[in-house]
């Protein structure tokens, strides 16, 4: 057997005997000492009631009110299986339809076949209520704190898988825009050198093959890497440290293209001065893969605000090289890089050649939607942002909405049930029992019992106690009906009345 059950056992075993020792004490002491059957069917049924609590639990909840019947001290179990109930159920229906048939049975059975008085009546309809409903409602309650904690825990673990995963795809993301930048670069240079030295004029024409076939073979193998690495959006690439706009140019002349330089990107914060770089970087890429042999125009100012960095290029002489088209994914990061540097960018044609131009912020406040540094990388992956985590966050509004609707309806249910019985219980109470004030002013003494016309029914007596001789009736005060008047007899006659301070 299993630890775990035997602590169940156990605790089932520590149960039975909380709950035999009410009924125990109750047998072993006066009056009742020596009735030992009653006793022995009383833990019977509380033991059963045990056994069964677990899988059927308002079952349990059955027995030990009609265990009530047989010894009265089975009363103080009704609160136990009650809360265990409220625990154990996952649907509140079935509890509310055995609750009402138990209300609705007891009263059949003490106001219509035992004509138990309406106070009685009311004695247990309260004890029913406050002894079961009420433990139930505070075991369902529990019952919902212990999912909402396990729903809370659930979203807790989907998060943290959930960041995982977004650090996980975040440093896969970087590194494959490292590729895409460095590489793609470097390619593009090697590519636009193989095809300065295709139109060399003093190249035999093996040479001028060779030297085509390399161009060639650039192009494909950065189109292949621009299909390993895809559309990415990551905010964050690696800039070598510092590498400026300048060194940037200085590379592409070296490549042999013609850059003209106008720039001043002194004192630029890191933001601006990453994002100014990056426009660089990619437009100078894209003139020497589209538009071969282009001059080129680098333009860096700022003002107090911003920083406007413009790369402008002329219509290529000989015309495009040949190659795959372009799939517009670095203008689209760089588009991304610029908005989370909070500025803008435009791409397009100009005078027949190609304008890149992008202003952004000195300040460095990142644009709408996700703030630089932080940017989602699940949406650039291509992997949805919701799912468990979705599911989870689902699972806790629904938790904290049961626990709500539970704490509400442990605090009102006990207050409006008790109003219905209160409401039911005075029109039993008072009918056929009232005597109003009018008619309490026209009794005289010395008048026969029979001539008063006194109501057929008598109140319950207060709790001081009956007196012999006199009869108790009530003006009909809500919601109990006490009693208010005492009218005392001698010999068939009233000798004597008065109003009963409340």
């Amino acid at each position: 057997m299993e630890p775990r059950e035997h602590q169940r056992r156990a605790g089932d075993l520590l149960l039975w005997a909380v709950l035999a020792a009410p009924v125990a004490y109750g047998r072993f002491t006066p009056p009742q000492i020596g009735e030992l059957p009653p006793l022995a069917a009383a833990l019977a049924l509380l033991g059963v009631a045990v056994w069964i609590g677990r899988r059927w639990p308002l079952v349990a909840v059955l027995a030990v009110v009609a265990g009530s019947l047989v010894d009265g001290n089975v009363v103080f179990a009704i609160p136990v299986f009650g809360y265990l109930a409220g625990r154990r159920s996952d649907r509140a229906a079935p509890a509310a339809a055995v609750f009402a048939a138990i209300a609705l049975t007891g009263s059949v059975l003490n106001l219509g076949l035992l004509g138990t008085e309406p106070s009685t009546w009311f004695l247990l309809s309260s004890v029913l209520l406050f002894a079961g409903v009420f433990p139930w409602l505070l075991g369902r309650l529990r019952r919902q704190h212990r999912a909402l904690a396990d729903a809370g825990l659930r979203h807790a673990q989907a998060e943290r898988r959930a960041e995982v995963e977004r650090v996980r795809l975040r440093e896969r993301a970087r590194i494959a825009q490292d590729m895409h930048d460095s590489l793609g670069h470097d390619l593009s240079l090697i590519a636009l050198r193989a095809g300065a030295l295709e139109l060399a004029p003093d190249l035999s024409p093996a040479h001028r093959t060779a030297a085509g076939d390399l161009r060639a073979s650039v192009a494909a193998a950065t189109e292949r890497l621009h299909d390993v690495i895809g559309v990415l959006r990551e905010e964050r690439t690696l800039r070598p440290p510092g590498e400026t706009v300048a060194d940037v140019v200085d590379g592409a002349r070296d490549a042999g293209m013609t850059v003209d330089l106008r720039a001043d990107e002194a004192d630029l914060p890191p933001l601006p001065a990453h994002a100014v770089h990056r426009v660089v970087r990619e437009a100078l890429t894209n003139t020497a893969r589209y538009a071969p042999g282009a001059p080129v125009t680098v333009e860096v100012s700022h003002d107090t605000d911003a920083v406007t960095v413009a790369v402008v290029n002329a219509p290529p002489p000989a015309g495009p090289l040949p190659g795959p088209p372009s799939h517009g994914s670095g203008l689209l990061a760089l588009r991304e890089r610029v908005r989370l540097a909070g500025g803008i960018l435009d791409a397009g044609p100009r005078d027949g050649g190609w304008a890149v131009t992008a202003r952004v912020p000195l300040d460095g406040v990142a644009g709408p939607g996700t703030p630089d540094g932080d940017a989602d990388p699940l949406a650039g992956a291509g992997v949805p942002r919701r799912g468990e985590r979705g599911d989870a966050a689902r699972r806790l509004r629904e938790a904290r909405r049961r626990v709500r609707r539970s704490l509400l309806v442990a605090i009102g249910a006990p207050a409006g049930l008790a109003l219905v019985l209160a409401l039911v219980y005075y029109p039993l109470a008072t009918a056929g029992a009232v005597l109003d004030r009018a008619g309490y002013e026209r009794l005289r003494l010395g008048e026969p019992r029979d001539a008063l016309g006194l109501p057929r029914r008598q109140a319950d007596p207060p709790t001081s106690g009956a007196v012999p001789g006199c009869e108790f009736y009530t003006d009909g005060n809500f919601p109990f009906a006490q009693a208010t008047w005492r009218l005392c007899f001698a010999d068939g006659r009233l000798v004597g009345k008065e109003q009963i301070e409340p």
